[in-house]
């Protein structure tokens, strides 16, 4: 589903190399999460991916197709939610779909051969509204919701549009931990569901155990070769107080450790 070949890219001109010669295969159908220090990159790959960011050598191919614009079936959700304060949730969630209606099936900012059905867009609407939740506020603005709401309500946006391709940088980052747990919850079953390819950005090893079945781990120094860990704890919300569970986080932990130590000692 994604292929990262020989992925070079730095900060502006002659700043800090991020990738350089950075390789990496996701299937389809896998969930991903991406850990590291801050400014390690994460979020910049996340951002090579969906289109927003061009790598300065390599290249990345999303469904076999090299990626040079955001594509129309990628989704992505990010922390700050960027709902509209001026719309409903209701006309947030369908913004996409009007995005699309306005300019067609043009293969940029539609996919091409899409067909457009407004009785079955509405139906998507109330279904994601519907599952994550937040139907019975439809017809609120952002101010009048919950940080969690207003996520649920990014997420609606998101699936709405039925992706092929899910992309979320740091989604929970600024929710309190019951309603972190119970987003998290949601998305496990949404990919359970779906199979959906995932890959989230998240600064937090638990939820980088909960939300991926192979986690990502970069480095605060330049990335060439990729660290990827197994993880079969994916969903398994239940098992957090587990033995088996600590010592994933354990791992990561100490993986993580071991890479900062390794850029102290380069900069000595």
């Amino acid at each position: 589903m994604i292929a990262v070949e020989n992925l070079c890219f730095a900060h502006g001109d002659g700043g800090r190399i991020i990738f350089d010669n950075f390789s990496l295969t996701i299937r389809q159908g896998e969930a991903w999460t991406v850990i590291g220090p801050s400014g390690c990159g994460k979020t910049t790959l996340l951002f090579l991916v969906a289109g927003l960011k061009m790598p300065d050598s390599g290249r990345i191919l999303v469904g076999g197709e090299e990626i040079r614009r955001p594509r129309p079936s990628t989704g992505l959700v990010l922390q700050d939610h960027g709902l509209l304060p001026w719309a409903t949730i209701y006309d947030n969630t369908k913004l996409g779909q009007k995005i699309r209606q306005f300019y067609g099936p043009d293969g940029k900012h539609s996919p091409a051969g899409i067909s457009f059905d407004h009785e079955r867009d509405e139906e998507r609407i109330h279904h994601w509204l519907s599952w994550l939740g937040i139907e019975h506020l439809k017809e609120m603005y952002p101010s009048q919701l919950s940080r969690g709401q207003r996520q649920r309500a990014a997420i609606a946006r998101t699936l709405v549009l039925e992706p092929d391709l899910l992309l979320m940088d740091e989604p929970f980052s600024a929710l309190d931990a019951p309603i972190r747990e119970e987003l998290q919850k949601v998305m496990n079953s949404f990919h359970k569901q779906s199979g959906l390819t995932s890959l989230t950005v998240t600064h937090d090893i638990e939820e980088a155990v909960v939300l991926g079945e192979k986690i990502l781990v970069l480095s605060e120094n330049c990335n060439s070769a990729p660290q990827v860990v197994d993880n079969h704890l994916l969903g398994a919300m239940e098992k957090r107080n587990s033995t088996e569970f600590r010592e994933k986080c354990r791992e990561l932990h100490d993986l993580l450790a071991t890479k900062r130590d390794n850029v102290a000692e380069e900069r000595e």
